[in-house]
């Protein structure tokens, strides 16, 4: 029998991820595990699937999950392991984490100890804590038969990370959190290779979005034309990741195919 893919985006309920969500249940046929915090789940089904007239309905699968808690991580992927069939084998196809937060900081004496802190545990600890509880989803080295493509499992992360690329400074804690969320790509792609599991970690680069979180910047010079709608953005991103092969693992790659540096 076939091992059961799925898919899995947290969060999913605002910006690209919410976006990547919608883009996912047009374009695939796979069960789709989407994350919220919202205490009202009827709500967060309504507002993922408004806009797509019945498409993936019934592929769609909530879970409840804050980032900021490591008790609510692991029980929603207790209970992830609940809802996959029982008797067959369950493997992700294709796991996006798009969880980020963005304090301006133009000079250091705009840098807050508390934002500083929300930043990281949103950039980096959630990330490091998702992978700590839900990467027992992914295939092993050894299924009972191999799969058609590796599982990708997919970080957001930005170009203003890279610091080759950095030539500009600001955003202190935004590009620092991100250069370490790379670093954790990296290494978490390498246990994969250690471990033979067929599967890859990336990270990629989404471009600006008109989300919430770069609302500030939208109207900046340098990104005024070049802003995506988050639709757009998805659509783009969802492309790349559709045809990442396995020498591409353990990189940045950002919305048209090319490689974020270091």
């Amino acid at each position: 029998m076939s091992p059961h893919r799925f898919l899995l985006v947290s969060p999913a309920t605002r910006g690209i991820s919410l976006a990547v969500t919608r883009q996912l249940l047009r374009t695939t046929d796979l069960p789709l595990f989407a994350t919220h915090r919202s205490d009202n789940a009827d709500e967060v089904r309504e507002n993922i699937l408004s806009p797509l007239k019945g498409e993936g309905e019934d592929r769609l699968h909530l879970l409840k999950l804050d980032l900021t808690s490591e008790e609510s991580i692991m029980s929603a992927a207790e209970s992830l392991a609940t809802k996959l069939p029982k008797d067959t084998e369950s493997y992700i196809h294709t796991a996006f984490f798009g969880g980020g937060v963005l304090h301006p900081e133009k000079q250091p004496s705009d840098l807050n100890e508390k934002n500083i802190a929300s930043t990281f545990q949103i950039n980096v600890i959630s990330h490091l804590l998702l992978i700590k509880h839900f990467s027992r989803f992914l295939p092993p080295a050894k299924p009972k038969e191999e799969l058609d493509v590796p599982a990708k499992w997919v970080h957001v992360s930005a170009r203003v990370g890279s610091i080759e690329d950095n030539k500009r400074g600001g955003w202190y804690s935004y590009r620092s959190s991100k250069a370490a969320l790379n670093q954790v790509i990296k290494t978490f792609d390498l246990q994969l290779q250690m471990n033979k599991n067929q599967a890859i970690c990336v990270g990629v680069h989404p471009g600006t979005v008109k989300t919430d979180l770069s609302r500030g910047f939208w109207e900046s010079t340098d990104v005024k034309d070049k802003a995506f709608e988050p639709e757009d953005a998805a659509s783009k991103l969802v492309g790349v990741i559709d045809q990442l092969k396995v020498e591409q693992r353990g990189k940045i790659w950002d919305w048209a195919g090319k490689q974020v540096p270091w």
